[in-house]
């Protein structure tokens, strides 16, 4: 088995830290790196960043091979001999090897998202972020396709900020301390309040989902989806990002007023149709099925942070239905599902 760097255990804390903020790290989503000599120690696929002080979720990879695989356009890269486990490297690890910088840190910010699906994102970012060496990439489908695009953009100019049009945030830098310190930086410039929220008639969900496969999400939060019209407005009309599409299926449905969830439940089934993760219940909040897991409440939660932070006045980009089409048929997604199903 690879012998670890001792500076592999500051990246644990470093990133054990981040994933437990869930403005920065959802569920599964986000990764990190770290270089040392020829091997990128990277997050494995499916894995927590909020787990890294007590699991093994960091593996080894070669550094040149995952760069020559990139140059052949292929995003299956192999562990480094002797690795020692039958965990996969993050989906994301062509851009990890692709960043110049010793430490590579890629979260899932709720104000970078806010911001990243506006339309006016690009003018916004430039005021904003003006100062720093940072770069704009509109969407691309994560992986090789995302690497691609971020090879480009480091061969224009140096880059230690990278932010991913409907996707998330990406700095590089010497250290950890330096990757986390870049963060919050952003993270300050970028800081958006979120709208006031109501509570949740949670009587009237339990009674909603009686006798059916549903239940009340375990983050309170979760409900301003539905509660809020124009969070619910932007949260049915479309994907705003990858981990939305992937833990929760392009836009969320409705039950609506008078409807039985019974009955409704009863028609999908019929009709073989799957059964929506979530559903919202106008005015008076959320529902999610009994076995969603944890990374599906947790993507539930993030976009209830996001939606509050819009303002009224933005104009949203969404994902296409090519886009949610190559998400939900990557098979590298359904790996990283199942194993956050079985965390």
């Amino acid at each position: 088995m690879q012998q670890q760097p001792a500076l592999l255990h500051e990246l644990r804390r470093m990133s054990a830290r981040v994933g437990r903020n869930i403005l920065l790290v959802q569920g599964a989503g986000g990764n990190s790196s770290i270089k040392h000599d020829d091997l990128l120690w990277v997050k494995a696929s499916g894995t927590w960043l909020a787990d890294a002080e007590h699991k093994d979720i960091f593996v080894p990879v070669s550094l040149g091979a995952a760069r020559a695989a990139l140059s052949q356009g292929d995003e299956r890269v192999p562990l480094a001999p002797g690795a020692g486990t039958a965990l996969r490297a993050s989906i994301e690890t062509s851009l990890h090897a692709l960043m110049p910088h010793p430490v590579v840190l890629h979260v899932h910010s709720v104000n970078t998202i806010a911001w990243a699906v506006r339309t006016d994102a690009r003018a916004e970012f430039a005021e904003r972020l003006d100062g720093l060496a940072w770069r704009w990439l509109d969407y691309h489908h994560p992986g090789l396709p995302l690497a691609k695009a971020i090879d480009h953009a480091l061969t224009q100019d140096r880059v230690d900020v990278l932010v991913l049009g409907n996707h998330g945030l990406v700095v590089g830098a010497k250290t950890c301390a330096g990757a986390e310190a870049l963060v919050d930086e952003v993270e300050s410039r970028l800081a958006l309040a979120p709208r006031s929220a109501i509570g949740a008639d949670e009587d009237a969900l339990r009674s909603i989902c009686g006798g059916t496969g549903y239940r009340l999400p375990k983050d309170p939060r979760s409900h301003s989806i539905a509660i809020d019209s124009y969070s619910r407005a932007i949260a049915t009309d479309g994907s705003l990002y990858p981990d939305h599409v992937v833990f929760l299926g392009p836009g969320l449905p409705v039950l609506k007023q008078g409807q039985d969830l019974r009955a409704e439940a009863s028609r999908m089934q019929a009709d073989g149709m799957p059964q929506p993760v979530a559903l919202l219940v106008p005015g008076l909040g959320c529902i999610v099925r009994k076995d969603a897991s944890d990374g599906a409440e947790a993507m539930l939660s993030c976009l209830a942070l996001v939606t509050g932070r819009l303002p009224l006045t933005a104009q949203v980009r969404y994902l296409t239905r090519e886009n949610e089409c190559a998400l939900l048929n990557w098979d590298a997604e359904r790996y990283r599902q199942q194993l956050t199903a079985n965390r």
